[in-house]
Protein backbone atom coordinates (compact mmCIF):
# COMPACT_ATOMS: atom_id res chain seq x y z
CA UNK A 1 0.00 0.00 0.00
CA UNK A 2 1.13 4.05 -0.50
CA UNK A 3 1.40 6.13 1.62
CA UNK A 4 0.77 9.87 0.60
CA UNK A 5 1.16 13.02 2.53
CA UNK A 6 0.15 16.51 1.75
CA UNK A 7 1.32 19.84 1.66
CA UNK A 8 -0.35 22.95 1.19
CA UNK A 9 -2.40 23.86 -2.01
CA UNK A 10 -0.69 25.94 -4.73
CA UNK A 11 -2.78 24.59 -7.90
CA UNK A 12 -5.39 22.17 -9.00
CA UNK A 13 -4.88 19.34 -11.07
CA UNK A 14 -6.68 16.17 -11.08
CA UNK A 15 -7.25 13.29 -13.88
CA UNK A 16 -9.78 10.62 -14.17
CA UNK A 17 -7.08 8.11 -13.04
CA UNK A 18 -6.65 9.85 -10.07
CA UNK A 19 -10.36 8.08 -8.86
CA UNK A 20 -9.38 5.05 -6.90
CA UNK A 21 -9.82 3.41 -3.44
CA UNK A 22 -8.31 5.71 -0.37
CA UNK A 23 -8.04 5.66 2.88
CA UNK A 24 -8.18 9.01 4.54
CA UNK A 25 -6.79 9.25 8.05
CA UNK A 26 -6.92 12.71 9.39
CA UNK A 27 -7.20 13.47 13.01
CA UNK A 28 -10.38 14.21 13.23
CA UNK A 29 -13.47 13.88 10.90
CA UNK A 30 -16.53 16.86 11.51
CA UNK A 31 -19.24 14.84 9.74
CA UNK A 32 -21.17 17.96 8.21
CA UNK A 33 -24.57 17.39 10.63
CA UNK A 34 -23.53 17.51 13.98
CA UNK A 35 -20.86 19.49 16.50
CA UNK A 36 -19.15 16.17 17.68
CA UNK A 37 -15.80 16.20 16.12
CA UNK A 38 -15.10 12.41 16.00
CA UNK A 39 -11.38 12.05 16.50
CA UNK A 40 -9.37 8.49 15.42
CA UNK A 41 -12.14 8.15 12.39
CA UNK A 42 -10.84 7.28 9.21
CA UNK A 43 -13.14 7.63 6.09
CA UNK A 44 -12.44 4.79 3.00
CA UNK A 45 -13.04 6.41 -0.79
CA UNK A 46 -13.75 3.77 -3.38
CA UNK A 47 -14.05 5.80 -7.08
CA UNK A 48 -16.21 8.74 -6.21
CA UNK A 49 -18.38 7.68 -3.33
CA UNK A 50 -17.49 7.08 0.13
CA UNK A 51 -17.82 3.53 1.61
CA UNK A 52 -17.34 3.57 4.96
CA UNK A 53 -16.65 6.30 8.05
CA UNK A 54 -15.53 5.33 11.56
CA UNK A 55 -12.81 4.20 14.16
CA UNK A 56 -12.27 0.50 12.91
CA UNK A 57 -12.54 0.96 9.21
CA UNK A 58 -9.89 -1.04 7.72
CA UNK A 59 -7.96 -0.44 4.32
CA UNK A 60 -8.67 -3.12 1.67
CA UNK A 61 -5.63 -4.51 -0.22
CA UNK A 62 -5.40 -2.19 -2.83
CA UNK A 63 -6.32 1.09 -1.43
CA UNK A 64 -3.61 4.11 -0.85
CA UNK A 65 -3.53 5.38 2.65
CA UNK A 66 -3.32 9.49 3.02
CA UNK A 67 -2.34 10.62 6.42
CA UNK A 68 -3.29 13.79 7.17
CA UNK A 69 -1.87 14.88 10.67
CA UNK A 70 -2.86 18.29 12.59
CA UNK A 71 -6.09 18.37 10.55
CA UNK A 72 -10.29 17.67 10.83
CA UNK A 73 -11.66 15.89 7.68
CA UNK A 74 -14.92 17.40 6.68
CA UNK A 75 -17.35 17.22 3.92
CA UNK A 76 -16.17 20.37 1.09
CA UNK A 77 -17.27 23.17 0.89
CA UNK A 78 -20.67 24.48 -0.59
CA UNK A 79 -20.90 28.29 -1.71
CA UNK A 80 -24.73 29.23 -2.05
CA UNK A 81 -23.95 32.94 -4.11
CA UNK A 82 -21.49 32.83 -6.26
CA UNK A 83 -20.71 35.10 -10.09
CA UNK A 84 -17.94 33.30 -11.29
CA UNK A 85 -18.28 35.80 -14.59
CA UNK A 86 -17.46 38.90 -11.73
CA UNK A 87 -14.30 39.75 -10.64
CA UNK A 88 -13.75 42.41 -7.72
CA UNK A 89 -15.85 45.63 -8.18
CA UNK A 90 -12.06 47.27 -7.00
CA UNK A 91 -10.61 45.92 -10.02
CA UNK A 92 -13.80 46.90 -13.03
CA UNK A 93 -16.68 48.35 -11.94
CA UNK A 94 -20.04 46.12 -12.58
CA UNK A 95 -21.21 48.22 -15.77
CA UNK A 96 -17.52 47.99 -17.13
CA UNK A 97 -17.57 44.49 -17.02
CA UNK A 98 -20.66 43.75 -18.62
CA UNK A 99 -20.40 46.63 -21.55
CA UNK A 100 -16.70 46.05 -22.48
CA UNK A 101 -15.40 42.58 -21.50
CA UNK A 102 -15.82 40.24 -23.91
CA UNK A 103 -17.83 36.93 -22.92
CA UNK A 104 -14.32 34.92 -24.31
CA UNK A 105 -12.49 37.34 -21.17
CA UNK A 106 -14.93 36.69 -18.96
CA UNK A 107 -15.31 32.81 -19.74
CA UNK A 108 -11.30 32.75 -19.25
CA UNK A 109 -11.43 34.08 -16.13
CA UNK A 110 -13.97 31.98 -14.78
CA UNK A 111 -11.94 29.26 -15.34
CA UNK A 112 -9.31 30.72 -12.85
CA UNK A 113 -11.75 31.89 -10.76
CA UNK A 114 -13.67 28.22 -10.49
CA UNK A 115 -10.03 27.03 -9.49
CA UNK A 116 -9.63 29.23 -6.89
CA UNK A 117 -12.63 28.53 -5.31
CA UNK A 118 -12.26 24.84 -5.17
CA UNK A 119 -9.35 24.97 -3.70
CA UNK A 120 -10.57 27.26 -1.17
CA UNK A 121 -12.51 24.31 0.00
CA UNK A 122 -15.86 25.02 -1.77
CA UNK A 123 -16.72 21.64 -4.08
CA UNK A 124 -19.67 22.61 -4.86
CA UNK A 125 -21.12 26.42 -6.07
CA UNK A 126 -24.36 27.87 -6.60
CA UNK A 127 -23.57 30.79 -9.27
CA UNK A 128 -26.39 33.06 -9.64
CA UNK A 129 -25.73 34.46 -12.47
CA UNK A 130 -23.45 35.93 -15.25
CA UNK A 131 -24.32 39.22 -15.33
CA UNK A 132 -24.41 40.03 -19.03
CA UNK A 133 -22.40 37.08 -20.17
CA UNK A 134 -25.18 35.00 -21.37
CA UNK A 135 -25.39 31.14 -21.04
CA UNK A 136 -21.34 30.83 -20.85
CA UNK A 137 -21.85 28.99 -17.30
CA UNK A 138 -23.07 26.00 -19.27
CA UNK A 139 -20.06 25.71 -20.90
CA UNK A 140 -18.17 26.16 -17.95
CA UNK A 141 -20.30 23.75 -16.06
CA UNK A 142 -19.75 21.10 -18.67
CA UNK A 143 -15.79 21.43 -18.69
CA UNK A 144 -15.76 21.34 -15.31
CA UNK A 145 -18.24 17.89 -15.87
CA UNK A 146 -15.75 16.66 -18.32
CA UNK A 147 -12.28 17.37 -16.58
CA UNK A 148 -11.38 20.30 -19.02
CA UNK A 149 -10.90 22.09 -16.05
CA UNK A 150 -10.76 21.98 -12.82
CA UNK A 151 -13.52 23.67 -10.80
CA UNK A 152 -16.51 23.32 -8.13
CA UNK A 153 -19.43 21.18 -9.05
CA UNK A 154 -21.74 23.88 -10.43
CA UNK A 155 -25.72 24.80 -9.76
CA UNK A 156 -26.62 27.58 -12.49
CA UNK A 157 -28.86 29.87 -12.87
CA UNK A 158 -27.80 31.94 -16.39
CA UNK A 159 -29.66 34.96 -17.14
CA UNK A 160 -31.29 36.19 -14.52
CA UNK A 161 -34.86 37.35 -14.75
CA UNK A 162 -35.54 41.14 -14.24
CA UNK A 163 -38.66 43.33 -14.80
CA UNK A 164 -38.31 45.71 -17.85
CA UNK A 165 -36.81 49.16 -16.74
CA UNK A 166 -35.19 47.93 -13.13
CA UNK A 167 -32.20 46.67 -14.45
CA UNK A 168 -28.52 48.08 -15.45
CA UNK A 169 -26.17 48.82 -17.26
CA UNK A 170 -28.32 52.24 -17.32
CA UNK A 171 -27.93 55.53 -18.02
CA UNK A 172 -27.83 55.96 -21.84
CA UNK A 173 -30.15 57.39 -23.95
CA UNK A 174 -33.58 56.08 -24.33
CA UNK A 175 -34.30 54.03 -27.21
CA UNK A 176 -30.95 52.98 -27.68
CA UNK A 177 -30.60 49.25 -26.50
CA UNK A 178 -27.63 48.25 -24.23
CA UNK A 179 -26.42 45.06 -22.78
CA UNK A 180 -27.88 44.25 -19.92
CA UNK A 181 -27.03 41.87 -16.98
CA UNK A 182 -29.80 39.95 -16.93
CA UNK A 183 -32.69 39.29 -19.01
CA UNK A 184 -35.90 41.11 -18.66
CA UNK A 185 -39.40 39.29 -18.68
CA UNK A 186 -42.79 40.66 -16.94
CA UNK A 187 -45.88 39.13 -16.67
CA UNK A 188 -47.20 35.87 -19.07
CA UNK A 189 -43.59 36.53 -20.72
CA UNK A 190 -41.90 35.51 -17.30
CA UNK A 191 -42.74 32.44 -17.07
CA UNK A 192 -41.67 32.01 -20.78
CA UNK A 193 -38.81 33.46 -19.75
CA UNK A 194 -38.39 30.65 -16.50
CA UNK A 195 -38.36 27.94 -19.35
CA UNK A 196 -36.04 28.99 -21.56
CA UNK A 197 -33.46 29.70 -19.07
CA UNK A 198 -34.24 25.69 -17.78
CA UNK A 199 -34.07 24.72 -21.64
CA UNK A 200 -30.38 26.39 -21.75
CA UNK A 201 -29.21 24.60 -18.47
CA UNK A 202 -30.41 26.51 -15.25
CA UNK A 203 -30.47 24.47 -12.36
CA UNK A 204 -32.04 27.41 -10.42
CA UNK A 205 -33.98 30.29 -11.21
CA UNK A 206 -33.03 33.89 -9.78
CA UNK A 207 -35.61 36.55 -10.11
CA UNK A 208 -35.67 40.07 -9.01
CA UNK A 209 -37.77 41.20 -6.28
CA UNK A 210 -36.50 44.66 -6.30
CA UNK A 211 -34.10 46.86 -7.46
CA UNK A 212 -33.22 50.84 -7.68
CA UNK A 213 -35.92 52.48 -10.81
CA UNK A 214 -33.73 54.97 -11.13
CA UNK A 215 -29.95 56.12 -10.74
CA UNK A 216 -29.60 56.79 -7.19
CA UNK A 217 -33.37 55.66 -5.83
CA UNK A 218 -33.95 53.08 -3.32
CA UNK A 219 -34.42 49.51 -4.14
CA UNK A 220 -38.12 48.99 -4.42
CA UNK A 221 -40.52 46.08 -5.15
CA UNK A 222 -40.50 45.35 -9.43
CA UNK A 223 -42.21 42.27 -9.75
CA UNK A 224 -46.04 41.89 -8.37
CA UNK A 225 -46.45 38.74 -6.34
CA UNK A 226 -48.61 37.32 -9.28
CA UNK A 227 -45.84 37.62 -11.91
CA UNK A 228 -43.14 35.76 -9.01
CA UNK A 229 -45.92 33.40 -8.38
CA UNK A 230 -46.61 31.95 -11.79
CA UNK A 231 -42.63 31.89 -12.46
CA UNK A 232 -42.31 29.93 -9.26
CA UNK A 233 -44.78 27.56 -10.45
CA UNK A 234 -43.38 27.31 -13.39
CA UNK A 235 -39.80 26.25 -12.32
CA UNK A 236 -40.79 24.22 -9.39
CA UNK A 237 -42.94 22.39 -11.87
CA UNK A 238 -39.48 21.56 -13.61
CA UNK A 239 -37.94 20.41 -10.58
CA UNK A 240 -36.24 23.83 -10.23
CA UNK A 241 -35.56 26.13 -7.04
CA UNK A 242 -36.57 29.59 -7.07
CA UNK A 243 -33.56 32.53 -5.70
CA UNK A 244 -35.11 35.93 -4.84
CA UNK A 245 -32.79 39.13 -4.73
CA UNK A 246 -34.61 41.10 -2.68
CA UNK A 247 -33.56 43.34 0.10
CA UNK A 248 -36.98 45.55 0.10
CA UNK A 249 -39.22 44.25 3.26
CA UNK A 250 -42.43 44.59 0.75
CA UNK A 251 -39.66 42.50 -1.92
CA UNK A 252 -39.23 39.80 0.72
CA UNK A 253 -42.89 39.81 1.30
CA UNK A 254 -44.29 39.40 -1.95
CA UNK A 255 -41.32 36.85 -3.14
CA UNK A 256 -42.09 34.52 -0.02
CA UNK A 257 -45.82 34.73 0.06
CA UNK A 258 -44.95 33.71 -4.35
CA UNK A 259 -43.11 30.70 -2.89
CA UNK A 260 -39.28 31.24 -3.82
CA UNK A 261 -37.01 28.62 -1.85
CA UNK A 262 -34.52 31.22 -0.81
CA UNK A 263 -33.92 34.97 -0.36
CA UNK A 264 -30.99 36.60 -0.89
CA UNK A 265 -29.57 39.85 0.90
CA UNK A 266 -32.69 40.50 2.97
CA UNK A 267 -30.89 43.77 4.87
CA UNK A 268 -34.13 45.05 5.28
CA UNK A 269 -35.97 41.68 6.57
CA UNK A 270 -37.97 42.73 9.71
CA UNK A 271 -39.18 40.22 12.66
CA UNK A 272 -42.56 40.01 10.63
CA UNK A 273 -40.84 38.94 7.63
CA UNK A 274 -38.47 36.10 9.07
CA UNK A 275 -41.55 34.90 10.95
CA UNK A 276 -43.39 34.51 7.97
CA UNK A 277 -39.71 33.16 6.35
CA UNK A 278 -39.90 30.71 9.09
CA UNK A 279 -43.44 29.52 8.33
CA UNK A 280 -43.00 29.15 4.61
CA UNK A 281 -39.63 27.37 5.42
CA UNK A 282 -37.93 29.68 3.08
CA UNK A 283 -34.27 30.07 3.59
CA UNK A 284 -31.62 33.53 3.93
CA UNK A 285 -28.63 33.92 1.78
CA UNK A 286 -27.58 37.09 3.57
CA UNK A 287 -24.67 37.72 1.73
CA UNK A 288 -22.76 39.54 4.42
CA UNK A 289 -19.08 40.28 3.10
CA UNK A 290 -20.63 41.88 -0.27
CA UNK A 291 -21.67 44.98 0.94
CA UNK A 292 -18.51 45.02 3.87
CA UNK A 293 -16.77 44.77 0.43
CA UNK A 294 -18.08 47.50 -0.97
CA UNK A 295 -18.77 49.42 1.75
CA UNK A 296 -14.55 49.03 1.72
CA UNK A 297 -14.14 50.10 -1.79
CA UNK A 298 -15.71 53.17 -1.04
CA UNK A 299 -13.14 54.11 2.18
CA UNK A 300 -14.55 51.97 5.18
CA UNK A 301 -11.55 50.64 7.44
CA UNK A 302 -13.49 48.50 8.57
CA UNK A 303 -13.80 49.50 12.40
CA UNK A 304 -17.05 50.87 14.39
CA UNK A 305 -19.51 52.81 13.58
CA UNK A 306 -19.93 50.50 10.67
CA UNK A 307 -21.15 51.93 7.41
CA UNK A 308 -25.22 52.38 7.21
CA UNK A 309 -25.48 49.48 4.97
CA UNK A 310 -23.36 47.17 6.31
CA UNK A 311 -25.30 47.50 9.85
CA UNK A 312 -28.53 47.17 8.30
CA UNK A 313 -27.16 43.98 7.06
CA UNK A 314 -25.91 42.99 10.54
CA UNK A 315 -29.33 43.86 11.93
CA UNK A 316 -30.80 42.33 9.71
CA UNK A 317 -29.28 38.99 9.97
CA UNK A 318 -29.18 39.16 13.92
CA UNK A 319 -33.18 39.33 13.69
CA UNK A 320 -33.08 36.17 11.07
CA UNK A 321 -30.85 33.83 13.58
CA UNK A 322 -33.67 34.91 16.13
CA UNK A 323 -36.26 33.75 14.10
CA UNK A 324 -34.61 30.21 13.87
CA UNK A 325 -34.26 30.82 9.95
CA UNK A 326 -32.34 28.17 8.00
CA UNK A 327 -29.44 30.17 7.11
CA UNK A 328 -27.37 29.93 3.39
CA UNK A 329 -23.83 30.60 3.71
CA UNK A 330 -23.02 32.81 0.64
CA UNK A 331 -20.90 35.82 0.12
CA UNK A 332 -21.85 37.17 -3.26
CA UNK A 333 -18.20 36.42 -4.26
CA UNK A 334 -17.51 38.10 -7.44
CA UNK A 335 -17.79 41.17 -5.27
CA UNK A 336 -15.05 40.25 -4.11
CA UNK A 337 -12.25 37.70 -4.91
CA UNK A 338 -12.78 34.27 -5.67
CA UNK A 339 -11.30 32.22 -3.68
CA UNK A 340 -12.03 34.16 -0.21
CA UNK A 341 -14.69 32.36 -0.24
CA UNK A 342 -14.43 32.22 3.60
CA UNK A 343 -14.68 35.83 4.57
CA UNK A 344 -18.62 35.11 4.78
CA UNK A 345 -18.17 32.83 7.33
CA UNK A 346 -15.86 34.74 9.20
CA UNK A 347 -18.42 37.93 8.48
CA UNK A 348 -21.43 35.11 9.66
CA UNK A 349 -19.37 34.11 13.01
CA UNK A 350 -18.61 38.20 13.41
CA UNK A 351 -22.32 38.38 13.48
CA UNK A 352 -22.96 36.51 15.90
CA UNK A 353 -23.41 32.47 14.55
CA UNK A 354 -21.06 30.75 16.25
CA UNK A 355 -18.04 28.53 14.37
CA UNK A 356 -20.40 25.10 14.49
CA UNK A 357 -23.30 26.97 13.40
CA UNK A 358 -21.54 28.33 10.20
CA UNK A 359 -19.72 24.78 9.74
CA UNK A 360 -22.45 23.57 9.65
CA UNK A 361 -24.37 25.87 7.35
CA UNK A 362 -21.63 25.80 4.73
CA UNK A 363 -21.46 21.84 4.53
CA UNK A 364 -25.29 19.87 5.17
CA UNK A 365 -27.21 23.36 5.83
CA UNK A 366 -26.56 24.04 2.33
CA UNK A 367 -26.76 21.04 1.09
CA UNK A 368 -30.21 20.48 2.31
CA UNK A 369 -31.54 24.48 1.09
CA UNK A 370 -30.27 23.36 -2.28
CA UNK A 371 -32.18 19.94 -2.45
CA UNK A 372 -28.51 17.92 -2.93
CA UNK A 373 -28.44 16.51 1.01
CA UNK A 374 -28.43 13.27 -0.48
CA UNK A 375 -25.35 13.60 -2.42
CA UNK A 376 -23.53 16.10 -0.63
CA UNK A 377 -23.08 17.33 2.73
CA UNK A 378 -22.02 14.80 5.40
CA UNK A 379 -18.85 12.22 6.10
CA UNK A 380 -20.91 8.97 5.57
CA UNK A 381 -21.43 5.88 3.75
CA UNK A 382 -22.92 6.18 0.00
CA UNK A 383 -22.37 10.37 -0.20
CA UNK A 384 -20.42 11.84 -3.32
CA UNK A 385 -16.66 11.92 -2.12
CA UNK A 386 -16.44 15.60 -1.57
CA UNK A 387 -14.33 15.92 1.19
CA UNK A 388 -11.24 18.48 2.55
CA UNK A 389 -9.11 18.43 5.38
CA UNK A 390 -8.60 22.11 7.27
CA UNK A 391 -6.04 22.93 10.04
CA UNK A 392 -7.22 23.18 13.48
CA UNK A 393 -10.67 22.59 14.32
CA UNK A 394 -13.66 24.52 12.22
CA UNK A 395 -16.13 23.81 15.47
CA UNK A 396 -14.28 25.78 17.63
CA UNK A 397 -12.43 28.69 14.96
CA UNK A 398 -13.70 29.96 11.68
CA UNK A 399 -10.28 30.43 10.76
CA UNK A 400 -9.62 26.90 9.81
CA UNK A 401 -12.03 27.32 6.82
CA UNK A 402 -9.38 29.68 5.40
CA UNK A 403 -6.25 26.58 6.16
CA UNK A 404 -7.25 23.66 3.58
CA UNK A 405 -4.40 21.38 3.22
CA UNK A 406 -6.11 18.61 1.41
CA UNK A 407 -9.32 18.81 -1.24
CA UNK A 408 -11.07 15.82 -3.03
CA UNK A 409 -13.66 16.22 -5.16
CA UNK A 410 -16.01 13.45 -6.58
CA UNK A 411 -13.27 10.98 -5.57
CA UNK A 412 -10.53 12.83 -7.55
CA UNK A 413 -7.65 14.55 -5.76
CA UNK A 414 -6.33 17.80 -6.06
CA UNK A 415 -2.56 18.80 -5.98
CA UNK A 416 -0.93 15.46 -4.45
CA UNK A 417 2.65 15.06 -3.26
CA UNK A 418 3.55 11.58 -2.89
CA UNK A 419 6.57 10.60 -0.64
Amino acid sequence: MLVFTFAPIHAATAQESDRGVYLLKPDAIFDGATTVLHRGWAVLVRGNRIEAVGATVSPPADAKIIDLPGTTLMPGMIEGHSHLFLHPYNETPWDQQVLHEAIALRTVRATVAARRTLMAGFTTVRDLGTEGAGYADAGLKQAIEQDIVPGPRMLIASRALVATGSYGPRGFEPGVATPLGAEQADGPDLVTAVRRQIAAGADVVKLYADYRWGTGEPSRPTYLQSEMAAAVEAAHSAGRKVAAHAHTAEGMRRAILAGVDTIEHGGEGNAEIFALMKARGTGLCPTLSASEAIARYQGWNGGDPAPAGVAESRRAFAAAIKAGLAICLGGDVGVFAHGDNAREAEAMVAAGMSPAQVAIAATSGNAAMFGMADRIGAVKPGMLADLIAVEGNPLASVGALRKVRFVMKDGAIYERSAH
